[in-house]
This record gives structure tokens, C-alpha cells and sequence, in this order.
């Protein structure tokens, strides 16, 4: 498989998901030690990634799915995940010039529980000059190294895109609901601002959760 496809960031309340795409005509040319991100620390990441963005035989392309776009009820997690794929494909593909008419294969690991059904989507939603042959397998990250590459790259891209955040607005954590960081900064947040912060997701349970509570302790303080 020429290319690998990966998200990262799909089930956090905080940021944007982020998906990329790696092209790479041998696999040997992959640095050493690549491997589905959520196994390496965030350092190794980093180095891996900037060795594949550097290396002129590999090829990147990144997409990013912001929390407005999560947020509007016209769409769902498993269609942006899709659009956030084929985006991703697309810019690798352009990066690496491949050439109108040429045959390209390349595999995505699955954001949907029928992996088949997935596959079909992302080449369904992909606007390429090329033959796209397409498949998607669960835990491909694990399995396929050019897909690990892609999760290593996508996984620096979120992990970049919330350190930006922690500058501006202090400690976020990691955007997870399960982060008792995150869960403190949204409950100072709305206390401090009556809302959500803007990078929050706010359709998603917890920060409803916590504007609901912040809510309610306002109309107790005038009972």
C-alpha cells in the first residue's frame, strides 16, 4: 500500500480531530520505531514526525476538523471523519505529484465499525485524477507501518494544536472528558465567562454537562 490513512482526536470535548495521509513507494524508506502513536511518548512522536515530513521520498498531507464543524448538527463524526480522510489523502497525493490516470492503493484505518463500509465512503468522498483502490481495516496503526506513520502525524498535529491552546488560555489538558484537566479548566472557564470556551465541542455531553451545572448554581444563588 503506497499510502496510510489516520485520525486523531475524535473523541475529545476539547479542539479540533486532526487526519493525515502518508505516501511512501517503499515502506523501508520509514524512519525506524514507527508505530501506532498512542504507544510512543510524545517526544519520539515529534522526531518521527519531523523525519517524515524532511525526507523528499515521503509524502504528507494533513486535514484538520474543527470543533464548529463538529458541532453543526447537519453532519456526524463518522462523515467528517470521512471528509477528514479523503482531505487528507488528496493533499498527500498532491504532494507526492502523483499522475493523472495512474492506479494508487492505500489503506485508512476505519472510523466506522464496518470498515468496508468506510472504505467506500473516504474513495466515495476523495476528488482525485487517479484509479483510487481503497481499503480500511480496524487497528490498521498497529498493523501497517505506513498507517502508523500517518497516526504518529496526526497524532503530533492535535497534540500541537492543544499546546497552542494551553499558551493562550493556561492548562487544557488533553481535551479528553476522562482528563481531570480538562474537566477543571471547563468548570473555571464557564464559572469565570457564562460559556464555553471557543474551541470547545459543544454538542458533546460533557460541556453541556458542565454549562448545565453552572447554569443551575446561578439560579441557586437567587433562591
Amino acid at each position: 500500500m503506497p499510502f496510510g490513512v489516520d485520525e486523531a482526536g475524535k473523541g475529545p470535548a476539547l479542539g479540533s480531530m486532526f487526519a493525515a495521509a502518508v505516501h511512501v513507494a517503499d515502506s523501508d524508506a520509514l524512519p525506524e520505531g514507527i508505530a501506532d502513536s498512542k504507544r510512543l511518548v510524545p517526544e519520539r512522536r515529534e522526531e518521527l514526525a519531523a523525519t517524515l515530513r524532511e525526507d523528499d521520498r515521503i509524502a504528507v498531507g494533513v486535514s484538520e476538523i474543527t470543533p464548529a464543524l463538529i458541532d453543526d448538527p447537519e453532519t456526524d463524526m463518522n462523515s467528517l471523519a470521512v471528509r477528514a480522510h479523503a482531505e487528507a489523502i488528496g493533499a498527500a497525493l498532491e504532494a507526492a505529484d502523483v499522475s493523472a490516470g495512474s492506479s494508487m492503493s492505500g489503506l485508512c484505518d476505519a472510523c466506522d465499525t464496518d470498515a468496508g463500509r468506510f472504505a467506500r465512503r473516504v474513495a466515495d468522498a476523495c476528488d482525485l485524477e487517479c484509479d483510487l483502490d481503497l481499503d480500511a481495516e480496524h487497528g490498521a496503526d498497529d498493523e501497517d507501518p505506513i498507517v502508523g506513520a500517518a497516526s504518529v502525524v496526526a497524532k503530533v498535529e492535535r497534540d500541537a494544536s492543544m499546546a497552542a491552546l494551553a499558551d493562550e488560555y493556561g492548562p487544557v489538558g488533553s481535551g479528553y472528558p476522562s482528563d481531570p484537566t480538562t474537566r477543571a479548566f471547563l468548570e473555571t472557564y464557564v464559572a469565570d465567562h457564562g460559556e464555553l470556551p471557543p474551541f470547545a465541542r459543544e454538542s458533546w455531553s460533557t460541556c453541556a454537562d458542565v454549562l448545565a451545572e453552572a447554569e443551575q448554581t446561578g439560579l441557586e444563588q437567587f433562591r
